[in-house]
């Protein structure tokens, strides 16, 4: 499948301050890609980097197959970005402000774009300096929706939507999806990651440390186990599968905790006699902090 970003080695330097450090990233058409960190990890300087606004200290990168300093130009008029810190003319209303981006960026249509106001329940007659935080969030997002980008870089979102809008917003995205853009979506919330994107990639520090899907990177964290025997459970058997840990003995239960996937535990339950199993799988916050420690995320 068509990459629609590619890093290699992509690096930044501020004098002596960290950005980023040797990025390796592949995000694939046609999905919604999560970049999760902690404030400070080097999620907007990535971003900033793909669009050209900073210039990489070493490594390179293409944005839907195209080098992003050679070819800005036409990027810029394939992609939508939404910035972490939105700033946007206040005198003018929506209305007037969506025109305006609207007729930078070429023809829009205009039932599209009025449905997805309709849709965030924004009210584009107001002048956008009156607007709430939340309410000037919504004009950044169809100001970023309405041409239907091929690629759509949102740099925490979310922020100031209550959770009824967030679900829409997320819901739009999907749609976008559906349509054939490509959603690259940064976040320091891990719910929002873990019920909205395909792939996510874990920063830290300015490096990555983890890509995968959200339900194998979920195999990172410790699963808890509980298994009931009709006789004595069988302990050793599980203390001798990779990644058992904590095992407890109470009556005919027994308690375990399993690091990565939980499939021996399965198959030797089943081959053990198992009469009843419960499995808590762990969120990705908990596999986060499992993996990072507590201190390598801020969590809301």
């Amino acid at each position: 499948m068509k990459a629609a970003i590619e890093t290699h080695k992509l690096t930044k330097w501020y004098g002596r301050s960290r950005g980023i450090i040797d990025v390796d990233l592949t995000v694939e058409a046609g999905q919604i890609f999560g970049f999760l960190g902690p404030n400070g990890a080097g999620k907007s300087t990535t971003i900033r980097l793909l669009l050209d606004l900073i210039r990489p200290t070493s490594g390179s990168a293409r944005v839907l197959g195209l080098d992003i300093h050679r070819d800005r130009l036409a990027i810029d008029r394939r992609v939508s970005y939404v910035p972490g810190e939105l700033s946007l003319y206040g005198d003018l209303t929506g209305n007037q402000l969506l025109t305006y981006l609207g007729n930078l960026q070429g023809s829009v249509d205009a039932a599209f774009r009025d449905a997805l106001i309709q849709r965030l329940e924004l009210d584009p007659s107001k002048r956008i300096k009156s607007l709430s935080r939340g309410n000037k969030q919504k004009v950044g997002l169809v100001a970023a929706l309405q041409h239907r980008p091929e690629l759509l870089l949102l740099d925490e979102p979310t922020a100031g939507l209550d959770p009824l809008v967030q679900q829409t917003f997320f819901g739009m995205l999907r749609d976008a999806v559906k349509e054939g853009s490509t959603v690259f979506l940064s976040s320091h919330i891990l719910s929002e990651v873990e019920r909205s994107c395909d792939r996510v990639a874990i920063i830290r520090d300015g490096h990555i440390v983890q890509t995968g899907r959200v339900d194998a990177l979920r195999d990172l964290a410790h699963h808890h186990v509980e298994l009931r025997f009709a006789g004595d459970p069988p302990a050793a058997e599980f203390a001798a599968i990779d990644g058992v840990s904590d095992i407890q003995v109470e009556n005919h239960l027994l308690r375990l905790r399993v690091l990565g996937p939980i499939t021996p535990v399965v198959e030797a339950a089943a081959r053990l006699g198992v009469t009843d199993f419960l499995s808590r799988e762990p969120s990705l916050e908990e596999t986060f902090l499992a993996q990072y420690g507590r201190e390598a995320v801020e969590v809301k």
